[in-house]
């Protein structure tokens, strides 16, 4: 079989180089400060090694903590001071987190982003323990982390805030009555929630208590709230948010804003700096709305404040405030060249904020556009469902100061189903923007992933939208352009070639570099091969390719797929590279072939990735007593059953919700590809699934 490139461990740290730092902008802590010598990364991944970055090359030692999963992470390898946490949810354990942190000998804890970072409760426990919290002060956390709190702040503050009910009054058809007055459609939103969860749009009164219930629901389970507000739903949005920064002196600055209009499940895909199509006095307005929305809860450190702005109106209002660093702050740092790590440790040191707001200004004039598109392992096909498991191939596009990748996994490592499913950030920074778009897709097609789905083809076509690369966005992007986003896209007949010819060079134990044709033995010298390509959840979306490889006496080949006749093809194999290099009639083609032990196959050729799956003939399978699972809905990953709602007779139609699986942080609808009746529930609530096992089967 076609071999992985073998792991390769990064010692220290992963990642491109951080903006270098010009003299004027170091500034030292005051004095009175006492600076920081050891400071806990209370986080994982990539943000994780990010910090690690930054502390190390300005002298301070980090203590990480990882959990039983993550035990062989990059994130655990990175320092020698890496304390074992236990179960998987023990990243949320703050009182654990803080004892380590005083084991150790730290006397800081950077919080990253997610888990712990906007938790007031565990910020004041920090500061009560003696503890710096590299974050805001736990009051302006607090303030900000109720969406009814905040807006009353913002309101007091001269904010715009979106016309809708914060009040404390949760009675269903009391809400339902303010969403008439407010007017329909309404956006039902979890006060304290977060990242898509415990929201729902109700477009009429015949939706809204449907709606939220259903809202309350996912909010109770993920929150532990079920407190919602209710809002006016702008039909045409922008997501618009402001980098801020402020330090214990007074100083409050914007680093210039980033649209995240680019969004599926709420959540952000692609963010960019500056916003498109924003007029100037419309972005000053925006700085200092964010500026006056950081003062008014006297904060201090890196926040953002997230708008969001009518395309119709030109209007914006606040949406909320996140008291964090960003996952997107890499963008900022493109625009700005500065490092927004260090300006969080130099404000933490009680330092000054190294630039004015006019230096700001200028050098996001000077140094033009920056766009980040963040890698998940997801499926965009299926609603962008999570993938998880062993990372087996990995190639990183051509690193530069204009060319940058956060990730937390090299080849080797595994992508656990237990956190979220985002492998790594590709940020790229050009003079304007459409230069920075192209940079973008051409950093896409030299950036290879195998051993899971991600949606490196999917930002492809993003970038490939007339519309994007027009900058004409909105938070309804990408289901406004769902056909052309996730339209299928044939495999060339010489991909399959290539494919067949790579398995039998592997067949023929060529190691090394050939220069010569491809050999292999006798026996193998007329093969035929099938290769699939199927829905990962099963159902009638399967097609069956047969290839017929012959070799001449030439040591040349002809290949048959499907009607398809390539003659006279001169192949060489590379495998330490796995690159298969063959010359056709009309072409040269260069293939990276990818085998994950499992009859899958991952294929990298001209800028875009392949992957498909050997099959044996249906008489094989019947002669082996393959069972057939044609007609089963199977597990997509790695995952457990939550809910079933179906039973065995049960009638179904096409789309309709056969069971509710849960898998890196996620729930997910797992619904019916067909009209049918239900043989069997192969899966009871509760159970836990490997991928591909059958999860309901349906009668022939």
């Amino acid at each position: 079989m076609l071999r992985s490139i073998p792991r390769r461990r990064i010692p220290g740290l992963l990642g491109s180089a951080i903006p270098k730092r010009s003299n004027t902008s170091t500034v030292s802590a005051p004095a009175s400060s006492q600076p920081l010598k050891s400071i806990l990364v209370a986080n994982r991944g990539e943000i994780a090694l990010r910090v690690n970055r930054t502390a190390s090359k300005h002298g301070i030692r980090i203590t990480t903590i990882y959990t039983d999963p993550d035990t062989d992470s990059q994130h655990a390898l990175s320092s020698p001071f890496a304390m074992n946490l236990g179960p998987p949810s023990a990243y949320l354990d703050g009182d654990r987190i803080i004892k380590v942190a005083r084991e150790n000998g730290c006397d800081g804890i950077h919080p990253g982003y997610g888990f712990l970072s906007e938790n007031s409760a565990f910020a004041k426990n920090c500061t009560e323990a003696g503890i710096t919290f590299i974050g805001p002060p736990w009051q302006a956390i607090e303030a900000m982390g109720n969406k009814s709190r905040s807006k009353e702040i913002m309101i007091e503050a001269g904010v715009p805030c979106i016309p809708g009910y914060h009040g404390s009054d949760q009675d269903p058809t009391f809400l339902k009555a303010e969403a008439e007055k407010i007017g329909y459609p309404v956006l039902l939103k979890a006060v304290k929630g977060g990242g898509g969860k415990g929201m729902r749009i109700a477009s009429t009164p015949e939706v809204f208590l449907d709606q939220l219930e259903s809202a309350k629901l996912e909010a109770r389970n993920s929150f532990g709230d079920d407190v919602m507000l209710v809002e006016k739903y702008i039909t045409t949005p922008r997501h618009i948010e402001v980098q801020v920064f402020a330090d214990k002196h007074g100083n409050c600055v914007a680093l210039g804003e980033r649209d995240c209009s680019i969004q599926r499940r709420h959540q952000k895909v692609i963010e960019e700096s500056p916003a498109p199509h924003l007029e100037e006095s419309v972005r000053q307005d925006l700085w200092g709305k964010a500026r006056a929305a950081a003062l008014a809860v006297g904060y201090e450190g890196a926040g953002t404040v997230e708008f969001i702005f009518d395309n119709e109106t030109r209007e914006f209002f606040f949406m909320e405030m996140n008291t964090r660093l960003q996952v997107e702050h890499p963008v900022t740092e493109m625009v700005t060249g500065e490092d927004l790590v260090h300006w969080q440790l130099i404000v933490a040191q009680g330092g000054k904020l190294p630039l004015t707001q006019d230096e700001i200004a200028e050098r996001i004039r000077n140094r033009g556009w920056g766009i980040e598109a963040r890698i998940y392992a997801e499926n965009p096909k299926m609603d962008f469902i999570p993938d998880s498991g062993l990372l087996h191939h990995l190639k990183l596009p051509e690193l530069s100061e204009d060319v940058r990748v956060d990730a937390g996994f090299v080849a080797g490592d595994t992508v656990s189903s237990h956190y979220d499913p985002m492998i790594a950030k590709l940020i790229v920074r050009a003079e304007d923007r459409t230069s920075a778009v192209q940079k973008l897709h051409a950093a896409l097609e030299n950036y290879e992933i195998a051993g899971m789905v991600t949606n490196i083809e999917f930002i492809k076509k993003i970038c490939e939208n007339s519309d994007f690369i027009a900058g004409d966005v909105e938070t309804g992007f990408i289901e406004k352009h769902k056909a052309q986003l996730l339209a299928e896209e044939s495999v060339p007949p010489e991909v399959f070639a290539q494919a067949a010819i790579g398995l039998l060079a592997q067949s023929g134990g060529i190691s090394g570099i050939s220069t010569a044709p491809v050999g292999f033995t006798e026996s193998l010298q007329n093969r035929q091969f099938h290769f699939q390509i199927s829905s990962p959840t099963g159902g009638k979306d399967i097609q069956t390719m047969a290839v017929d490889i012959l070799q001449g006496n030439d040591g040349n080949y002809s290949a048959t797929v499907g009607e398809t006749v390539l003659e006279n093809i001169k192949s060489t194999w590379n495998a330490s590279t796995l690159m298969l290099t063959s010359f056709f009639e009309h072409t040269r083609l260069d293939t990276r072939l990818i085998f994950d032990g499992q009859e899958r196959i991952t294929i990298f050729s001209r800028g875009h990735q392949y992957n498909i799956q050997m099959a044996n003939p249906k008489w094989i399978e019947k002669a082996l007593g393959v069972k057939d699972l044609t007609h089963s809905v199977l597990a997509p990953m790695p995952c457990k059953v939550l809910r079933v709602h179906v039973q065995e007779g049960d009638k179904v139609t096409k789309d309709q919700a056969l069971v509710v699986i849960e898998s890196m942080k996620m729930e997910t609808v797992i619904r019916s590809p067909q009209d049918g009746t239900i043989a069997k529930v192969v899966h009871k609530a509760g159970d836990l699934c490997k991928a591909g096992t059958a999860l309901v089967e349906f009668e022939e």
